[in-house]
């Protein structure tokens, strides 16, 4: 056992953490790109593809003069000129139809983020929302559809009082708003109110779809501008990226490559120390892009992510907890939840099949020194040995540990791949998604147009970095490596092969499900939802 411990003490010293910002998951200490082992930087490749891509990006804008333009926008047309040199089939679908309340409302459910939206069946008190305002026409009523499961609340409460950023010698803004949407007969998610701040008063109005066409179109921006701060920083870079690399961090430190939850869970953690290595440099730092051109840029992003740290549960983590904790086990046509869930149970047999080889009882992982070691870690720096939200500081059954680990390879594929992998297409055309907004949200009705819409959106050159940053991180390179794939060189036992190979066949089963759906839902002139097609879920977060 020499040997190992001799290698672990190596990989304590190459491998040691890191507090980037207070009050969050600790990350990997390092200066230097370089300082990176070689093991687990990306390929040559996608590096120079990245690379390429951005700097092909800032070199059209640069051409046409748009990436210092400070100037408003004047009109939707102008920004449709710059829309157009980059767009997917359904960014185009985006572009035409953002302004539809029933468009809305379905990105709650299949769009970037669907991990707002939760059953309403009592409205918060500070919401207080009445039946002649939502249902004037008296076809129904608002404690009877709360009550039927028909009622849903997107609160951003982990918004208020947010410092917000200065862009240009400017003051940003972002709202911190409540959202209540009513799942109409015909399956259709439809807003019916919007306030934009948590406390109500007098300035504060209870926006509804019977307003004026720009009050109810500028509450709904307000929505999607808070919506981006709170994808991007809670459920896209905390939730997969910065936990992805505890997972990474503690395994490298805690688990010798000969153990089996290495040989397992290091094809899901692959690279991911690299990407957000330049994350922390490119996006997030003083000077980066996320930092110079987002309404939360700064103080009010450490805020934000130290929000979201804290409220942050070991159940919103696993899928199956989740749905049921937001009451959408029998919401229709959730096309992320129906694909999630079976991901999750496809991960969670392999895990179990696989592991069981190597741990017959719960004392063979109660006496895994190493095992426990690696979940310690994780307990300590991703969750900040936080005692009351459900998190495990150590394994003491083998179900225990393979629900955890399940949990971190559906976290590092199918999780990341469905708050990542459809950025460009629901926010590269910037209504849909304002990353900053440059005037306060209304405290009056009747005070808005169209004119207030557009000195309202971010001016130019926010815009186009903005879509240049979210086209660079939407695409999939040609390195691109699926769910399923692991290494020969890793697992050399027969009966092993034999779950991997059981594995990707049941990836390759849901695939064609999956494709069979979409299929249908194309030629209903339905959006297809392709995020979770395990084709297009990679093993880890690369990107």
């Amino acid at each position: 056992m020499d040997w190992r411990k001799k290698d672990l003490t190596q990989r304590k010293k190459d491998y040691s953490w890191f507090v980037y910002i207070d009050g969050i998951a600790h990350c990997l200490k390092a200066d230097n790109i370089l300082d990176l082992p070689c093991e687990i930087r990306s390929t040559f490749t996608r590096g120079v593809e990245m690379g390429y891509t951005l700097l092909a990006s800032m070199m059209e804008l640069k051409l046409k003069g748009l990436d210092n333009c400070q100037d408003d926008w004047t009109t939707i047309e102008d920004i449709n000129q710059v829309f157009c040199f980059r767009h997917t089939k359904l960014s185009e679908y985006v572009h035409k139809h953002w302004k539809n309340d029933d468009f809305f409302g379905y990105q709650f459910l299949h769009g970037i983020n669907p991990m707002m939206i939760q059953r309403c069946e009592v409205l918060p008190e500070n919401f207080p929302v009445t039946d002649d305002m939502v249902f004037p026409s008296g076809q129904w009523r608002l404690n009877y559809e709360m009550k039927t499961g028909n009622v849903f609340l997107c609160d951003y409460k982990l918004l208020d009082g947010v410092m917000t950023n200065t862009i240009n010698n400017k003051k940003q803004y972002l709202a911190a708003p409540l959202v209540l949407l009513h799942r109409t007969p015909d399956e259709k998610l439809m807003p019916i109110a919007i306030q934009l701040k948590q406390k109500p008063g007098e300035d504060n109005p209870i926006f509804l779809p019977t307003d004026s066409k720009y009050d109810w179109l500028t509450a709904k921006i307000f929505v999607k501008g808070a919506d981006f701060n709170i994808h991007q920083l809670n459920f896209h870079l905390l939730r997969t990226h910065l936990l992805a690399e505890v997972f990474a961090v503690s395994l490298l430190r805690n688990l010798p490559m000969v153990h089996p939850l290495y040989k397992l869970l290091f094809p899901h953690v692959h690279f991911t120390l690299q990407i957000n290595f330049l994350a922390r440099h490119a996006l997030i730092s003083k000077d980066g892009v996320f930092t110079k051109f987002t309404a939360s840029g700064g103080e009010g992003m450490k805020t934000i992510l130290r929000n979201a740290q804290s409220s942050m549960t070991y159940s919103s983590l696993c899928i199956p907890d989740d749905i049921t904790e937001r009451g959408l086990d029998s919401l229709p046509n959730f096309y992320y939840r129906d694909d999630g869930l079976k991901l999750w149970d496809i991960i969670h047999r392999f895990v179990q099949g696989l592991l069981g080889n190597y741990y017959e009882d719960d004392a063979e992982v109660q006496k895994d020194s190493e095992l426990q070691s690696w979940i310690q870690e994780i307990f300590e720096h991703g969750f900040l040995s936080k005692n009351d939200a459900g998190f495990p500081s150590s394994f003491r059954t083998v179900s225990e540990m393979v629900k955890f680990v399940t949990m971190v390879i559906f976290t590092c594929s199918c999780q990341h791949s469905a708050v990542n992998s459809g950025q460009y297409d629901y926010d590269g055309w910037m209504p849909n998604a304002p990353l900053s907004l440059q005037k306060c949200p209304p405290t009056r009705k009747g005070t808005t147009s169209k004119a207030t819409m557009l000195q309202t959106f971010p001016n130019i050159s926010t815009t186009v970095h903005g879509m240049a940053t979210v086209w660079l991180l939407s695409r999939q390179y040609s390195d691109f490596i699926p769910l399923g794939h692991y290494s020969e060189e890793h697992f050399t036992e027969e009966i092993d092969h034999k779950w991997i190979w059981g594995f990707q066949e049941d990836l390759k089963g849901l695939s064609i499900d999956i494709k069979k759906r979409n299929k249908d839902l194309t030629s209903r002139r339905m959006i297809p939802y392709t995020y979770l097609d395990p084709e297009k879920v990679e093993n880890s977060v690369a990107l």
